[in-house]
């Protein structure tokens, strides 16, 4: 889909930026709603939403008015001073959210270090586990940032590769996954657990990994099993929380709740990044003046749109729409019915495609969808993410059903 013009801006960033990332050839310009444009004018249906952070759609009207107005009115203050739209919005996280306390970073890895932060300081100062003996457990499989500690508690070794030394104080048991029932993966959190445990840090979905649902009723074991333990449960719902899987959270389809909640992506409503970590008073009154900050974090520019950007995921019926459209997505991939097919999974509008290995590679897949007008994400060589933002309609979801579907029956 290269063009002269495409290629121009391509030759730039792979001259002048960093290698890290290996995008697809389309170089885009513009957005909105549930679509994006290319520099040649051309038009894609968003099956991405960076990540999920783009549920409300692009250059949503009532966001791109919320970010002008501040703007012009005040962007940035230090967090010595208070400010109104910082306050407006704790008050509106909490009262969606039901916890007492946030602590607001920026970045979804800002956050998960925060919740790091805050569950040593409970294990230290509530719990009693001896200084400097802390020890978190994560899930293998886990996707939680791109920092050092977080990389270093990794069990994917090319993000690990070339930059250690890593932190102490992590422990890997085994995620309810595929050949891992609910039953060995409990006995192997159970396993992991002893007088220094303060927090089992896992995500209810596993997205970098390839949208991996675990087993019905293994969340609620894992909540019963900290409940036992006097451990506190940290769930990272920077991907599937804010509507994504259907529910305001995904912890909710299990009717449970996590002692410490770490947020991001969709929370800025697609403008500005903002991040946030959510737990008890308990919890959050071992922060003093000076133990933690960011420079952004809490900025009245982002949270002024975040505040817009929660009232926003009930008054659009974006909750309800990716419950609604995302049962009726997962239904027409699985009755595509094609030998290339290994497993469709996932909650909401948050879908995963796994495919035969033998058969087709997955960014094979993703460069052919593209050709059809459609923006895809491959993850492990053989999955693909569909999650296209929350407000699209079913007239654009059955359009990119017909396109899925003619290219994986021309393979």
């Amino acid at each position: 889909m290269s063009t002269s013009l495409q290629d121009e801006y391509i030759k730039k960033e792979s001259l002048y930026g960093a290698k890290n990332y290996a995008p697809l050839s389309v170089v885009l310009n513009k957005g909105e709603g549930a679509y994006l444009w290319d520099v040649e004018g051309n038009k894609y249906l968003d099956m991405v939403s960076a990540y999920s952070a783009v549920s409300h759609g692009h250059s949503h009207p009532e966001l791109v008015k919320t970010v002008q107005d501040q703007a012009n009115k005040l962007a940035i203050t230090s967090r010595a001073f208070y400010t109104e739209p910082f306050g407006d919005f704790l008050e509106e996280l909490t009262k969606v959210t039901g916890y007492e306390n946030v602590l607001t970073m920026n970045t979804g890895a800002e956050a998960v270090e925060t919740a790091i932060k805050a569950a040593r300081r409970w294990g230290y100062f509530t719990k009693g586990i001896k200084e400097d003996k802390a020890e978190i457990i994560v899930a293998d499989g886990n996707f939680h940032g791109r920092t050092t500690t977080i990389v270093g508690f990794s069990s994917e070794e090319s993000y690990k590769n070339g930059f250690g030394p890593f932190s102490d104080g992590f422990v890997e048991a085994k995620y309810c996954w595929s050949e891992c029932s609910a039953d060995e993966s409990i006995k192997s959190f159970e396993s992991k657990i002893n007088k220094n445990t303060c927090a089992i840090l896992i995500e209810p979905i596993q997205g970098e990994a390839g949208i991996r649902v675990p087993e019905d009723g293994w969340l609620k074991r894992i909540r019963d099993l900290c409940d036992d333990n006097n451990v506190l449960l940290i769930l990272d719902e920077i991907q599937s929380g804010l509507g994504r899987t259907g529910k305001l959270f995904a912890y909710e389809h299990e009717n449970i709740r996590p002692d410490g909640l770490i947020l991001g992506k969709a929370l800025g409503g697609a403008m500005l990044p903002i991040s946030a970590f959510l737990s008890s008073k308990e919890v959050m009154d071992h922060f003093n003046a000076g133990s933690h900050g960011s420079t952004f974090g809490g900025n009245p520019l982002a949270t002024r749109v975040a505040s817009r950007a929660l009232k926003l995921l009930y008054e659009d019926n974006l909750i309800e729409n990716s419950a609604i459209l995302g049962e009726y997505f997962k239904s027409k991939l699985k009755s595509i019915d094609n030998k290339i097919i290994k497993d469709v999974r996932g909650k909401g509008l948050w879908l995963g495609m796994e495919l035969n290995e033998s058969e087709v590679n997955a960014k094979d897949l993703c460069l052919m969808l593209l050709n059809e007008g459609l923006l895809c994400k491959e993850t492990h060589k053989t999955v693909i993410r569909f999650a296209p933002p929350l407000m699209i309609s079913k007239e654009d979801l059955d359009w990119a059903i017909n396109k899925i579907t003619k290219v994986i029956r021309a393979i």
